[in-house]
């Protein structure tokens, strides 16, 4: 893993009117990793991430994509960047087959007509990548696929495109635990094909089946970005629920990178994100 992030945001705040929604905001994915963005309802992860995926400007904040800074202003830079989200109703047609979903809105052409066996090569090569084999034909109509499957093809869709990040909205949602299993596996797959990925879930035990850190949001703060392997159910839980865990989170005192004493959202990821 390389020691810069992929994405890294500093001091990014947004608000609607007087509502003040993100909050000096620091978050950093890192390719080959997964990082779980935490939060209770209300947080802000919504609007975090629409900021990234270029819907909602930020009103203050740098953004800085592969080291070097970036200006985020619509979803059509965000994609041109690499960035891609899946979101909860996943944006799949169901009258339409899966390689005309993964290739909506960016058909390939032949001339004057769709160019549908490159199209259809890509989809496949596209899901062997990720080792998918419970699909059993490109040209089933998503209406046929399971719950399972369609967050299968729509993570593949987002991937089609040499994407570098890959942001997931609770991929798990209404799944059962056989789909939510294979649902995880591709999620950790993307992280091992090197692709940054950003994993915002209320289950904690997908949080901590595949993360490798997680980002917790308390009130449009960013309270603790900490390796999953440094922190404890408990403690993920009283950071959602009360923004601080111990010596990590909102204390009363400035903050010193490292000692996770003060005020102020406790930074432990190395080398600080500021």
């Amino acid at each position: 893993m390389s020691a810069t992030p992929l994405l890294e945001l500093r001091g990014i705040d947004k608000s609607f009117g007087p509502v003040q929604v993100l909050r000096d905001v620091a978050l950093a994915a890192h390719a080959g990793e997964v990082t779980a963005l935490v939060g209770d309802n209300g947080a802000g992860k919504s609007t975090l991430v629409k900021c990234i995926s270029g819907i909602y400007p930020a009103d203050a904040g740098e953004f800085l994509f592969d080291g070097r800074p970036v200006t985020i202003n619509s979803p059509r830079d965000a994609a041109t960047l690499g960035i891609e989200v899946v979101y909860q109703d996943l944006a799949l047609c169901d009258n339409l087959d899966i390689v005309q979903n993964m290739f909506l809105g960016r058909e390939k052409h032949s001339g004057l007509v769709l160019d549908e066996p490159t199209m259809e090569q890509m989809a496949a090569e596209t899901l062997a990548g990720l080792s998918v084999r419970t699909v059993k034909s490109l040209r089933q109509h998503v209406s046929s696929l399971s719950g399972g499957q369609r967050q299968t093809v729509a993570i593949a869709k987002a991937v089609l495109w040499n994407s570098k990040l890959v942001i997931l909205d609770e991929p798990t949602a209404a799944l059962g635990v056989a789909q939510t299993a294979q649902v995880l596996e591709l999620v950790r797959r993307l992280a091992d094909n090197g692709l940054a990925v950003v994993l915002i879930s209320h289950n904690m035990n997908d949080v901590f089946a595949v993360s490798d850190r997680i980002a917790a949001l308390y009130l449009g703060q960013m309270v603790a970005q900490v390796k999953t392997t440094d922190i404890t159910h408990s403690q993920v839980v009283e950071l959602i629920t009360a923004g601080r865990s111990g010596n990590l989170g909102l204390t009363g005192e400035p903050v010193t990178a490292g000692n996770g004493t003060g005020a102020g959202p406790a930074d432990t990821t190395p080398g600080g994100v500021r």
